[in-house]
């Protein structure tokens, strides 16, 4: 610990990862880069990270010297701990055994019978050893030039039958493959801690516990991890499936109209809203009269100039305009990404509500800044007992929360695509009919099950999603996507009807649920300046 404070140098080793450390377009990122950045300013001195390709290339550089931490995601195994020293744990995964939807499903480690792979010298080998004695028949090899991410996709490309694969990484992984399948647990949760060498001293550990007991204290740890995390949580394998697919197929159509009017919006965000609202279908229609590829009401519509909601380009103009409103009207204290989960929130329940939830966050002594807090209160809209309390009263809070979370799964998945894999998204439209709506039917394998407890059949994680839908409720496709009948009448439609068939039940449904853009229009009495005020700058 002297030495990092004479030198003015904290050196922490971590390897190149999804969720360790990885160099993205405004520079480092990662979640234990963002985790050791805030260490070494907490020591107030300057970070150096070292990156590395495999796990087996850190500890010789920890016990050299070389290195003050490791920080990549190690869990503390007996045998690493046996041999270093670690800090508090920060996070808990479980090994999952990997295999590609559509084979047989092993259930145990002796249902293992083709090519399985691991990464060499990783907490997986250790405890495919300790199953040795018990299984002796057990066998696997082990590679130093693959990394977890890619022996995924070697499952994906039949090159391997079976991996495995930490918790959290599968979690993200599975957005964008989501044919990997989870055969079963190889161990229960086990602790993500930071190692440092035998021979550091006791001030180095003694910082590394007051530094996680303060980030814990104060929400940084949680916010984090919710960043990276918090909507990977649940996974829903026919929702992914026909994401990426509507991206090949229906997004080209609509991409240019993205893109122009996203203005200082990523326009993959914007797509990622649109896909929420509607499924990128012009014509889509809610039970509540909200219409269109950004699903606006008729007041929000004409405040910003949108004759017609179901013209494409009006759509995702005005979305894009009232989104970006959402977002000046965000105090300028909350810093991003909150921000932005906070105007996605205020799209979908109206900033009245969400102001509501922030309300009730700070008398819970939470924060009213911070997203992680914020999406733990919003739930309480719909308890009596919480919303006779707040000023706009009920509201479907927890969609808010799911719908904030879709969206930002979506979006991830969008800038992975057009990245990475620019091949799967077509520069030309496809060109199924514009009134064709995709995905309007119940797909009897729609699997959506928790990050920990996901080691299910089909038919158990298809009943598991029944429960789910029925007790969470949410906004459902059936309720944004209109009937075929209803298309065809849309056709015909006139603007003028429009105006005056929907006024009144657009308004109706507004004012009664309380769940839709922002209460019916920019200045309305659903908004954080109704009554010529600022409720969100004031109160909090």
């Amino acid at each position: 610990m002297q030495h990092v404070l004479d030198t003015g140098v904290l050196r922490v080793g971590t390897i190149y990862g999804l969720t360790t450390y990885y160099n993205g377009p405004s520079g480092p990122e990662g979640f234990e880069y963002e985790l050791a950045a805030g260490f070494a300013e907490y020591l107030g001195v300057k970070l150096e990270i070292f990156p590395y390709y495999t796990v087996n290339e850190l500890f010789p550089q920890l016990d050299n010297a070389h290195l003050d931490v490791i920080a990549a995601g190690i869990n503390v195994s007996p045998e690493r701990y046996a041999q270093y020293r670690f800090g508090p744990a920060y996070q808990n995964v479980s090994q999952k055994l990997v295999f590609k939807q559509g084979d047989v499903r092993p259930r145990e480690l002796d249902d293992l019978t083709g090519d399985f792979m691991v990464v060499a010298g990783s907490g997986h080998s250790e405890t495919l050893r300790n199953f040795k004695a018990q299984h002796p028949d057990l066998s696997w090899q082990e590679t130093n030039d693959k990394d977890s991410e890619e022996l995924l996709e070697a499952v994906l490309a039949d090159e391997l039958d079976y991996t495995v694969v930490d918790s959290n990484i599968l979690a993200l992984m599975r957005r964008r493959y989501p044919e990997l399948s989870i055969g079963f647990s190889l161990s229960q949760s086990q602790g993500i801690a930071w190692a440092t060498s035998q021979k550091s001293d006791d001030a180095l550990r003694a910082a590394l516990i007051e530094y996680f007991g303060q980030i814990h204290q104060n929400g940084t740890l949680a916010a984090l991890e919710d960043k990276h995390f918090g909507h990977v949580r649940q996974f829903n394998y026919v929702d992914t499936r026909d994401f990426i697919r509507s991206a090949a197929k229906k997004l080209p159509r609509y991409q240019p109209l993205f893109e122009r009017y996203a203005d200082d919006l990523d326009w993959r965000l914007l797509a990622a809203l649109s896909y929420q609202e509607s499924h990128w279908n012009p014509k889509a229609k809610s039970v509540t009269g909200v219409r269109g590829l950004m699903m606006l009401t008729l007041n929000t519509a004409k405040d910003l100039g949108v004759t017609s909601r179901l013209d494409p380009e009006q759509s995702i103009r005005g979305g894009s305009e009232y989104l970006s409103t959402l977002l000046t009207r965000i105090p300028d204290r909350i810093p991003h990404p909150d921000r932005l989960w906070f105007a996605l929130a205020a799209y979908n329940i109206g900033l009245g509500h969400l102001e509501d939830a922030r309300v009730l966050t700070e008398r819970q002594a939470g924060n009213p800044d911070m997203w992680v807090d914020v999406k733990k209160r919003l739930p309480q809209l719909r308890q009596k007992r919480y919303y006779k309390t707040t000023r706009y009263g009920y509201a479907r809070g927890n969609e808010a929360v799911i719908y904030v979370d879709n969206i930002r799964r979506y979006y991830d998945t969008l800038v992975w695509l057009n990245e990475q894999q620019p091949e799967l998204l077509p520069t030309e439209p496809d060109e199924t009919d514009e009134t064709e709506l995709d995905g309007d039917t119940v797909d009897e394998t729609a699997i959506e099950v928790l990050l920990e407890d996901d080691d299910l059949t089909p038919e158990e994680a298809s009943r598991k999603q029944t429960e789910v839908d029925q007790t969470e409720g949410g906004q459902t496709e059936a309720e944004t996507i209109e009937t075929t009948d209803e298309a065809k009448n849309e056709n015909a439609d006139t603007e003028g009807a429009e105006n005056v068939d929907d006024s009144d039940d657009a308004d109706d449904a507004n004012q009664a649920d309380g769940s839709n853009i922002a209460e019916g229009s920019i200045n309305a009495e659903g908004f954080i300046n109704a009554e010529g005020s600022d409720n969100t700058e004031n109160n909090l």
